[in-house]
């Protein structure tokens, strides 16, 4: 008997989607260009329903018509490598699923070069980590619309269930499966700085202990905030290290690493005209968190504010962060969902915005009950410009922005850093402004370079004689 479906690349990840295939009732073919993992999985994982193979014809060759071929190999290169090894083994009408972080450019490349040669291609945003991928991922399909409906099967069955719905639908043509994956770890980015700043703010400047906050964390996760991220978080200041007894955290090194996707979505949010901020933001505090040395010098010859020595009321300031993460929270949330209509419809690709925070409810790392929330405000308004605008968040909002306001203005007076939370309530209130300080701006810009500009009282575009003598300047109408 053939198998249904085969997995390319036996790291981490595609051994445990292998196996979750499998433990779903799957004939599953497995193979990895070297065969030391091979030998490895084999030893490990041995499985009924799994087939490994040392030879890439024969693992093709095992496979049901039209095969379906699952890659889980690194970015870049390697994929368009395993493509081009693969091709001459296929058939028209056979499927190639790239379930890596590849950027979406290259999805999109690939599904058009494949195209042509007759082959289905889905770029497949994979989330969860090694646990979800073996358990229940969230994922974020996309390419031809037939071709899914070939594999959704195996896909929604291996995928996260949530309410009896799989983690799991069409997203859209070309490679916005994994553009929705970009921006969502743009957005995880930004959630674990909040929390971060949250917990520092706790911690350094209410006085709580690590032990402390442990506990407001998971008091947390049982109110509007629960997630997937507040309720590791609660555990991870739960833990002790052995070695030295204190809390594990601490003994740490403060050097945040990255993978490069939150970057990709920033850069994104640049070429869109996105104000993308509070993940942009996070992103640069993982890269000044590298700069360890250099702060550690900075901190003994750079002037900060004196302690001021107040005794602070805990019981109240827990309660003005625990709103302030929540507000920023929305406020980045909200920015991510921008990012993902403005893609939508500046690459054509009718995103579904309510499906999307649907599938973030299960087996991915932003899993949280407030999803459901962002979902019901797309199904209410498909044309909701802003989720801040939504019923539910502009409540919240509306409620939550002075502790936002009490958090950040407490942190810089104490000299504590807290790039994405005063992030969020920067762009909460730039967006709430009717009137900007971007007149000045244009007229700057006219001023040395003749850019023009628009009038609020008249229509076209104009520039003004900024040199001429005459009291009053006057303004030209200008052709573009």
């Amino acid at each position: 008997m053939k198998n249904s479906i085969g997995v390319y690349g036996l790291g981490v990840m595609g051994s445990n989607l292998a196996r979750n295939m499998a433990n779903h009732g799957e004939n599953v073919a497995v193979y990895n260009y070297t065969p030391d993992l091979t030998d490895q999985f084999v030893s490990r994982h041995a499985h009924s329903r799994i087939e490994a193979y040392y030879e890439l014809e024969p693992f093709v060759r095992s496979l049901k018509s039209p095969r379906k071929i699952f890659l889980m190999v690194s970015a870049g290169a390697a994929v368009d490598s395993v493509i081009e090894s693969l091709l001459p083994l296929l058939d028209q009408g056979d499927i190639i699923m790239d379930g890596g972080n590849s950027d979406f450019h290259d999805s999109n490349r690939r599904y058009r070069a494949l195209k042509e040669r007759g082959i289905h291609f889905i770029s497949v945003g994979v989330s969860g980590g090694e646990e979800g991928a073996l358990n229940g991922p969230a994922l974020m399909p996309s390419g031809d619309q037939e071709a899914y409906r070939q594999v959704a099967p195996i896909l929604e069955k291996i995928a996260a269930q949530v309410d009896g719905k799989p983690c799991c639908t069409y997203i859209g043509p070309e490679g916005s499966g994994h553009y929705v994956k970009m921006v969502h770890n743009g957005i995880e980015y930004a959630d674990m700085q909040l929390i971060a700043e949250a917990w520092q703010f706790l911690h350094q400047i209410v006085g709580l202990s690590i032990p402390e906050t442990a506990g407001v964390f998971k008091s947390w996760n049982e109110s509007e905030l629960k997630s997937n991220l507040i309720e590791i978080t609660a555990e991870i200041l739960s833990k002790t290290d052995q070695e030295t007894g204190k809390p594990m955290v601490e003994v740490i090194l403060d050097k945040a690493g990255q993978k490069g996707t939150g970057k990709w979505s920033s850069q994104e949010a640049l070429n869109l005209g996105v104000p993308s901020t509070i993940m942009t933001e996070s992103v640069f505090a993982r890269f000044l968190s590298s700069l360890k040395e250099d702060r550690v010098q900075a901190e003994s010859l750079l002037e900060g504010p004196s302690p001021s020595g107040e005794e602070m009321d805990k019981d109240y300031w827990i309660k003005q962060v625990k709103e302030a993460l929540f507000m920023g929270k929305i406020c980045a949330y909200a920015q991510g969902f921008q990012q993902y209509k403005t893609a939508s419809e500046q690459y054509g690709w009718s995103l579904q915005l309510g499906d999307i925070a649907l599938i973030f409810r299960g087996g991915c790392i932003i899993r949280a009950d407030f999803l459901n929330h962002i979902s019901d405000a797309y199904q209410e308004n498909k044309d909701l410009s802003n989720l801040l605008l939504a019923p539910y968040f502009l409540e919240k909002t509306n409620r939550y922005q002075a502790s936002l306001r009490n958090v950040v203005m407490k942190g810089f007076e104490s000299g504590l850093p807290l790039p994405c939370l005063s992030s969020a309530l920067a762009f909460y209130d730039g967006y709430r402004s009717a009137r900007s300080g971007a007149n000045l701006i244009q007229a700057q810009r006219d001023y040395f370079g003749a850019h023009g500009f628009e009038r609020i009282d008249q229509q076209g575009t104009f520039h003004a004689r900024w040199l001429e003598p005459e009291t009053v300047t006057t303004s030209v109408k200008v052709n573009k």
